[in-house]
């Protein structure tokens, strides 16, 4: 079984990467040497998690001792509030500075909708609503496209976007996204949008891939991923732990995961997923936890008469109206 993705350059982005999302300061520098030092050449990383300064001395610790800089797979992310074509390459540069690095293997558009540059990176109306551009994301992608250009960072592509937002870049585009990121794990197997993108040679990245349980809005009650019976039984099959299966699922169908972890022993547990494959009946059973309703779990939300409603549904940019 193959360990990387290649993509539509050729070049090869490792299947397993640290994700740092949720990291809390303190601690992801730690996390990233201990991946490296493990095994892993794939890092996620974004502005809006606000570590990125973090993951730089954790990179500086390791590179040009015990790992070569050509040798990683870089992902930093645009944050919402840097849309407008003049801001894109500042954001950029400003990622760059605080990883140390003189460019990214991977940069993403993190939403297709932007938020006003204000100096704030959630900001707000006097009502406490999200203030929001209307900056078209075809703009957005045109001032990424120079990043490639200027070497800045080697391939470009987008997170949360729905199908019909993915093929209008690549309709439009000049450079068609190299990678897709968005939430995908077995209650949300995102199968539709995995074949869409890879008919068109674009490659797919799982966030969330274990279900998110640490993710900040979850309720007493929710239903736990890892719990999950089917993921048990077949974790024991194999001498493996349900995050493992979870993990292995999406692999076996050439999704690349980002399971974030600070605890060394998991962040290298993590990655022990190429010694076992599923077999057919276990990978459909696995696509049939699939719940459509509530399965998408990272959908930023506030609350409205008592129920938590998705926050940014009246953007016209919103991907989540669409079947996928």
């Amino acid at each position: 079984m193959a360990r990387v993705a290649k993509l539509f350059t050729g070049v090869e982005l490792p299947l397993v990467g640290l994700g740092t999302w949720k990291s809390k300061a303190g601690e992801v520098e730690n996390a990233v040497k201990s991946a490296l030092e493990c095994g892993y050449t794939h890092i996620d990383c974004a502005a809006a998690y606000g570590n990125e300064s973090e993951v730089g001395k954790g990179l500086k610790d390791v590179l040009g001792t015990k790992v070569k800089r050509e040798d990683l797979f870089i992902t930093s992310k645009l944050w919402n509030t840097m849309h407008a074509p003049e801001d894109v390459k500042p954001a950029c540069q400003k990622s760059l500075k605080d990883l140390g690095l003189d460019y990214v293997d991977l940069y993403l558009m993190h939403w297709p909708y932007g938020f006003a540059n204000v100096g704030e990176m959630f900001p707000k109306n006097p009502d406490g609503t999200v203030m929001y551009s209307d900056v078209p994301f075809l703009e957005t992608w045109a001032a990424m496209e120079k990043l490639v250009d200027e070497g800045l960072c080697k391939h470009i592509g987008v997170s949360n976007f729905n199908s019909k937002q993915i093929d209008e870049l690549c309709q439009k585009g000049r450079i068609k996204p190299a990678v897709v990121q968005v939430e995908i794990h077995p209650y949300f197997n995102q199968s539709r949008l995995i074949n869409f993108c890879q008919e068109r040679g674009i490659v797919m990245t799982a966030y969330s891939p274990l279900g998110s349980p640490d993710r900040p809005w979850v309720k007493s009650g929710d239903v736990v991923l890892m719990e999950d019976p089917v993921l048990k039984t077949i974790g024991e099959k194999y001498n493996k732990s349900p995050a493992q299966v979870a993990l292995r699922f999406n692999v076996q169908r050439s999704v690349v995961v980002i399971p974030k972890s600070v605890t060394p022993s998991r962040i290298a547990q993590n990655k022990e997923l190429f010694d076992f494959t599923l077999t057919d009946e276990e990978m459909k059973t696995i696509e049939g936890l699939q719940r459509e309703d509530t399965g998408r779990v990272c959908v930023p939300a506030v609350e409205v008469d008592g129920k938590r409603v998705p926050r940014d549904k009246s953007h016209k940019y919103f991907p989540f109206d669409e079947p996928f």
